[in-house]
């Protein structure tokens, strides 16, 4: 391991490769220390010790865990990436919905560079509103509820609207940053941005599990969190590989094909946007009913049961959707006939299935089968922290940094990264990271 990194370090192209992959990660969390121009930060800090002595429940728990704690302090990098995300997820779900941009999937390279300008668009309007909403939050009280203290001091139109313009300016210069890495640095930027903002949380996270519950149950939290972590790094490289020939064709003078490999479904083929659905969808309720400030039975149903992470009710819930977004979420991703045409375009077949719709009816069938499998283990990971919540006696704290969302992105960001890596060593003739 430490020659595999040795020989990173010593290359010139992936040294600075890496270098500037941590240049850019340290500008992220720079930026997201810095507050926005009008904001008290003296009051946002005591506001926010105010929060952590009382029991209320935080809305933007999930957003303030992806910008690393930048949103609660109303930072110039507030908002993240998490724009970004719900543009990407949002273009992705229409190539389904959408002929026009189906097609330009299908285009190639060119169609991509289409869709990621809509991306870009789209990630600048999702940033306006975002920004607009936690302002008027901020101004009315309702995101520290708890606190008197005025986070923005000067309430007029004049500086809300430099306060917005400035957090929309630090989500589109954070996607920018993103697409530098990908195309300069190591790894994906957007990915690696988000594994900094949840990294970044650990410690305090630790510290405060550490001062509540004791040093033994923190050291059994680092046991399971261990243990959870190895769990994860087995299953999100668990996949399903269907074998595949390619016949024999002649191409001019010359002949192609005649060769056997394999075709990859993995385990979690949905990766984390099942979790992060369920857990937006399971804010809807809270956030109607603070907003209603009305005492009525909707409100009392969603406070006790709803709001504490250790319901059954909101575990049960939060279960299930997850299960139904990993089926939709595969579902839509990934095509069984249009890969089987494919593979019958190029000769490829499955050995004992006949090419076209029988095959696609077998990719159908294995897809199924290892879908449930992956729906489980996600929602067993997700609902792990609230768990560990109960037994630290901190149920009301949804920043948990083992588990859940935060462990799934950080592993899988983490072993993409050391395979990006491990390939450019490989291809360098060096030894790589995994023997």
């Amino acid at each position: 391991m430490l020659s595999a990194f040795r020989s990173a370090l010593t290359t010139p192209d992936l040294r600075r490769k890496i270098l500037f992959t941590l240049g850019i990660v340290v500008i992220y969390r720079l930026g997201a220390n810095v507050p926005s121009p009008g904001v008290s930060s003296t009051n946002i800090q005591e506001c926010l010790r105010l929060a952590e002595q009382g029991e209320n429940q935080n809305l933007y728990s999930l957003l303030n865990l992806f910008s690393g704690g930048a949103l609660l302090q109303l930072s110039v990098f507030a908002l993240g990436i998490m724009p970004f995300i719900t543009a990407s997820i949002i273009v992705q779900l229409l190539g389904v919905v959408i002929p026009r941009f189906e097609q330009l999937r299908k285009e190639g390279q060119s169609g991509q560079a289409k869709l990621q300008q809509y991306t870009r668009y789209l990630t600048i309007a999702f940033a306006v509103l975002q920004a607009t909403t936690v302002v008027a939050l901020a101004r009315s009280g309702a995101l520290f509820q708890g606190c008197n203290e005025r986070v923005i001091p000067d309430d007029s139109i004049f500086s809300l609207v430099v306060v917005v313009i400035v957090m929309t300016a630090g989500a589109t210069l954070l996607m920018w940053m993103g697409e530098l890495v990908t195309e300069r640095g190591v790894g994906n930027g957007m990915s690696l941005l988000i594994f900094a903002s949840i990294a970044a949380r650990i410690p305090a996270e630790g510290g405060n599990i550490l001062q509540t519950a004791g040093g033994v149950v923190f050291a059994v939290v680092c046991v399971f969190a261990l243990a959870i972590i190895v769990a994860v790094c087995f299953v999100e490289q668990a996949q399903r590989r269907i074998p595949v020939q390619y016949a024999k064709r002649m191409v001019g003078r010359r002949m192609y094909g005649g060769t056997s490999t394999y075709l990859p479904l993995k385990v979690n083929q949905a990766g984390v946007i099942p979790v992060i659905f369920g857990s937006s969808l399971l804010y809807l309720p809270q956030l109607l009913s603070q907003l209603s400030g009305e005492d009525n039975w909707w409100r009392r149903f969603v406070d006790e049961y709803l709001v504490p992470q250790s319901s059954w009710v909101h575990i049960s819930l939060f279960f299930l959707l997850i299960i139904f977004f990993t089926y939709f979420y595969v579902s839509i991703t990934f095509n069984p006939d249009e890969r089987a045409d494919d593979m019958k375009k190029f000769g490829g077949f499955v050995p004992g299935i006949r090419p076209g719709r029988p095959t696609a009816e077998y990719l159908s069938f294995v897809l199924s089968r290892i879908t449930l499998p992956g729906s489980l283990y996600l929602g067993i990971v997700a609902v792990l922290p609230n768990f560990f919540l109960s037994i630290t006696g901190d149920g009301n704290n949804q920043n948990f940094p083992f588990g859940g969302t935060a462990v799934l992105i950080m592993v899988g960001v983490g072993l993409d990264t050391v395979k990006q890596i491990e390939s450019q060593l490989m291809q360098r003739n060096y030894e790589g990271f995994l023997k």
